[in-house]
């Protein structure tokens, strides 16, 4: 439990899609514990800063990172303060980030167009990965973006040098060197952009070898590092008979629990959280106590106290728990803008 003088945020970051004529909001905004009010920040991050990703240092809550759309910015004062992190990225907009489990110097972000770096100084020094898979041939939808986006990035606990990438309209991609070479992980499941579109991967902390993925096709689980998948049985939203699935979460100190944003599709007025406790055999839909009007997209955690946890719609709703899930509160609504791509609590 986080003691009463440790200061305790949650942060929403504002964004949106990269694609021409795609809405974009902006902003990074922060409330306190006790807070009755967003606060904006904005001290050295660009102008108009579309924050498409947020994390925070797992031991030390002051130290967090967030991905622009000129790259990565990092803050040592709980977001006071930013600072440009020198990344030799050509300033492309930032969707992920991972701590490895077995060493938080050790710092990966996922890119806009499916590049990944690494830190291995806790972000003082980076390198570009060599990611250059082939990806299978697929019939996407009219109007959807081709551009590849590493959405999220998991690491194994057990096999420290086994990685995986979750690629928007890619699927997924995994590296068992640390991330030297990667391989993309088709098995036959690419028919269209759906089954392709991917916004989330988990490798277990609980069971060694299974790993979960998400997307706009719901979720699949592999029992062997991804070698093969199938496609998990959840309860449908949308015509298509499928549930869209946006970020995908283990209970720190307790991977047996897991949680899931999800909705009838990106944009859709049903919002919904998904909960297992038997790390992922079963999964039940959670009563809120509350009817988001908006696709549930984003999840957070706090490392310190993990019964303290938020979820966000991409309508601009944002909800909180003290008591791992069993209630939630509404908090009020942000000052500008709906569109929350990204979300952390410490």
């Amino acid at each position: 439990m986080a003691s009463s003088n440790q200061k305790s945020y949650i942060y929403i970051g504002m964004g949106g899609e990269t694609a021409p004529g795609r809405p974009v909001d902006t902003g990074l905004y922060r409330l306190g514990a006790h807070g009755e009010a967003w606060e904006l920040l904005s001290s050295g991050l660009p102008e108009a800063p579309a924050i498409r990703a947020l994390t925070i240092h797992p031991s030390q809550p002051n130290i967090i990172f967030a991905g622009t759309q000129k790259g990565p910015y990092r803050s040592d004062d709980h977001g006071d303060h930013w600072e440009k992190v020198n990344v030799p990225d050509r300033g492309q907009p930032v969707w992920s980030f991972l701590f490895h489990p077995h060493d938080p110097d050790v710092i990966y972000a996922g890119y806009e167009n499916c590049e990944i770096y690494r830190s291995i100084d806790g972000g003082a020094r980076w390198e570009r990965l060599p990611v250059s898979v082939r990806f299978p041939d697929i019939s996407t939808s009219p109007g959807a973006n081709p551009v590849k986006r590493v959405l999220m990035i998991a690491a194994s606990e057990s096999s420290p040098n086994l990685l995986y990438g979750a690629v928007e309209v890619g699927g997924i991609i995994r590296s068992e060197d640390g991330g030297e070479t990667w391989e993309n992980l088709s098995h036959g499941q690419y028919v269209n952009d759906d089954t392709v579109d991917m916004h989330g991967v988990l490798a277990s902390r609980w069971r060694p070898g299974i790993t979960f993925s998400i997307g706009r096709a719901g979720m699949f689980r592999s029992d062997d590092d991804g070698d093969h998948w199938g496609h998990v049985p959840l309860e449908p939203l949308n015509a298509k008979g499928q549930i869209y699935c946006r970020d995908i979460r283990e209970v720190p100190g307790n991977p047996r629990k897991i949680w899931v944003t999800a909705g009838a599709d990106f944009q859709s007025d049903t919002g919904v959280l998904l909960f297992s406790r038997d790390g992922g055999d079963s999964w039940d839909r959670v009563e809120m106590g509350h009817k988001p009007s908006n696709t549930m997209f984003k999840l957070a955690f706090d490392e310190r106290c993990p019964d303290l946890m938020s979820c966000a719609t991409n309508g601009g709703e944002v909800f909180s728990s003290s008591d791992a899930g069993e209630s939630w509160l509404a908090h009020p609504p942000l000052p500008e803008g709906r569109l929350i791509y990204s979300l952390a609590r410490a």
